[in-house]
């Protein structure tokens, strides 16, 4: 099997330390009888995966991170938060967030647009960090065994929004909502302020279907900016105390509440912004 568990843990032992990788491995980890869990996840990788992005989130985006006691400590819950940046460089400083602000530590499992699974190598690499395809059945199993996913409801259009469009929430999907309905999760809004300007977009250069990528950005910097990164996490909507599994199926009552999910994000957002002192701050 590529990247198989001895691998991560020299890595990690090497790089990270023993506290990084006794960090990992009190992680929930529900081995499926071949080293991973049944989404190729491993602990070691985890620890890898916090080694490498940590230069990146203490030194070079210096991540300031609010109202992480909203993330519940236990249990199935649905992170939603707006998405941008030309490179999804936002999920995983979120990851890192989250790794390092709860306690005992949990991995957020980003729910990935389908053609990040069909990337080369890098597939596997976040599978063995956490992230897995944005099928309803991933979804499901997840939630069913107690876990944490990340959702990023504007998906690929957000993370390509142009420059103008920055902190305008684009098309808010639902799929979360419904899946926290039916699986009685709470869903904590996140409104991540600073990746909008870390790599202006100005257009979009189209690619044929058959590529694993949905287009080629035309951007204003060949890299990411320094920017600053602020995480503000909102207070977890309880919609299972207003609906029933079975409002799963209205559309009506699923578009409304993830509607509310979208303010609340855009709240987070305003209020991220009129705290912050400037781009680099």
């Amino acid at each position: 099997m590529p990247f198989p568990p001895r691998v991560a843990s020299v890595l990690s032992s090497v790089f990270g330390g023993p506290s990084v990788r006794d960090r990992a491995h009190r992680l929930h980890f529900a081995d499926a009888g071949h080293g991973f869990d049944q989404f190729g996840m491993h602990p070691d990788f985890v620890a890898v995966g916090d080694t490498i992005g940590s230069p990146l989130y203490d030194r070079y985006f210096r991540v300031k991170s609010y109202g992480a006691e909203n993330i519940p400590k236990t249990g199935a819950a649905i992170l939603a938060a707006n998405h941008s940046g030309s490179l999804p460089v936002d999920g995983a400083m979120l990851w890192v967030d989250v790794y390092r602000r709860t306690d005992p530590p949990r991995t957020a499992r980003p729910v990935a647009d389908h053609f990040v699974t069909a990337l080369p190598v890098v597939s596997t690499l976040f599978a063995r960090c956490g992230v897995v395809g944005g099928s309803r059945g991933n979804a499901r199993a997840l939630l069913e065994s107690g876990e944490l996913l990340m959702i990023f409801p504007e998906g690929v259009p957000g993370i390509g929004k142009l420059f103008k469009d920055r902190y305008h929430l684009q098309e808010w999907r639902v799929g979360h909502c419904e899946l926290a309905i039916r699986h009685r999760a709470p869903v904590v809004p996140v409104g991540i302020v600073g990746a909008e300007e870390q790599m202006p977009q100005l257009a979009k250069i189209p690619v044929p279907k058959s590529l694993p990528i949905p287009y080629i950005p035309i951007t204003a910097t060949p890299l990411p900016l320094p920017v600053r990164y602020h995480i503000h996490y909102g207070a977890p909507l309880r919609f299972d105390l207003e609906y029933t599994p079975d409002d799963a199926d209205d559309p009506e009552k699923v578009h409304a509440a993830a509607q509310r999910v979208k303010a609340e994000v855009q709240k987070l957002l305003e209020k991220g912004l009129s705290m912050r002192e400037g781009i680099f701050r």
